[in-house]
């Protein structure tokens, strides 16, 4: 027997979505109303007419959140659009939510009905019932597990791995400006930690701050697509950053893409925050994430229906797989896009 140990791999080598593929690559579905397993915003369970759509989110302390500057019902508020983002994304409704949280001893009974003030406020803005949970102590911070239900007909749902050549790439809303709201965040928390007297600036940045603490999902935009009678081929929402999103829809779809960095929409307070930080907007865009926008493709021939949605954006269009996933710059140079979004693998 060899006195040799094993040397152990971290899970840094991965990355999230490299340890959930090792993972879950020999799961073997057993029930055949099982639609769709792992590998997309969210499951499918067939039942009947209707579908279940379920997803689940995990949102830690010091992972996830920072408390010194995240008050706790807008925590509570973005813990359910997390999730309530990735049913729209499967293009289905969400009706129910469990909330599970792990407390550590800091937090008084004050602080989760301040959580709960927000978890509440956002399933009656999105018009969801909080149906069950869980709950138990924590020796390190604060942990919500969110789970999510909706539901939609089989033939209505828009999944990652349906994208095809020569649809068009469209995201929602802008993008980066949740990113820029976390630096300003950490920025301020930064100052303070060396000044305890210190006031935050943080007038003047109300839209990054809350599109940092308080998304929103794009519910709207779900709605406005299905009057127009589009349904997207393809669809993801924007958590990790565009190109890691973008990404995956080409890697499930077996494709490739091409976006052109004018059309990639930006506000002006992003820019303004990024050049403050020595930033490129762009990088903010491609790669922040947070922003809980959908990226989705629809075929051409339904170009002519959303041209006069603002809040829509046409951004590029699907290759093929051989051309891989380019940005065409402002100069007209082709450049390889990376997946480099965050990475909460890494220390």
């Amino acid at each position: 027997m060899s006195d040799k140990k094993q040397k152990l791999r971290e899970i840094s080598e991965l990355g999230e979505f490299g340890l959930i593929d090792h993972i879950t690559k020999d799961i073997k579905i057993n029930h055949k109303n099982t639609i769709k397993g792992v590998g997309d915003d969210a499951a499918v369970i067939e039942y009947g007419d209707i579908c279940a759509i379920i997803t689940t989110d995990l949102l830690i302390e010091g992972i996830h959140f920072n408390l010194i500057y995240t008050p706790l019902k807008h925590l509570g508020y973005k813990a359910v659009i997390v999730n309530l983002s990735d049913i729209y994304a499967m293009n289905a409704t969400p009706k129910q939510i469990t909330v599970s949280l792990a407390i550590s001893k800091k937090i008084a009974i004050e602080h989760i009905e301040q959580i709960y003030e927000g978890i509440n406020l956002a399933c009656e803005q999105y018009n969801v019932d909080l149906i069950g949970g869980d709950t138990s102590s924590s020796l390190t911070g604060l942990a919500i597990s969110i789970t999510a239900i909706g539901e939609a007909r089989k033939e209505e749902i828009t999944y990652r791995n349906t994208a095809k050549k020569n649809d068009v790439v469209c995201v929602t809303g802008n993008l980066g400006s949740a990113y820029m709201g976390l630096q300003l965040l950490e920025r301020e928390k930064e100052i303070f930690k060396t000044d305890p007297g210190f006031k935050p600036g943080l007038e003047g940045y109300d839209y990054i701050l809350q599109r940092q603490l308080k998304p929103e999902a794009r519910k709207d935009v779900i709605e406005i697509l299905k009057e127009l009678n589009v349904k997207p081929t393809s669809m993801i929402d924007i958590s990790d950053g565009l190109s890691s999103e973008i990404f995956h829809i080409c890697n499930k779809s077996d494709v490739g893409c091409k976006i052109f960095q004018d059309k990639i929409p930006i506000d002006l307070n992003t820019e303004k925050m990024a050049e403050e930080f020595n930033i490129d907007p762009l990088t903010a865009a491609l790669n922040g994430g947070e922003d809980y926008e959908l990226l989705f493709t629809i075929d051409i021939n339904d170009l002519e229906k959303i041209k006069y949605q603002s809040m829509i954006h046409p951004i590029g269009h699907i290759t093929d797989q051989k051309h891989g996933a380019v940005l065409i710059t402002n100069s007209g140079q082709s450049i390889t896009l990376q997946a480099q979004g965050w990475n909460q693998m890494k220390e």
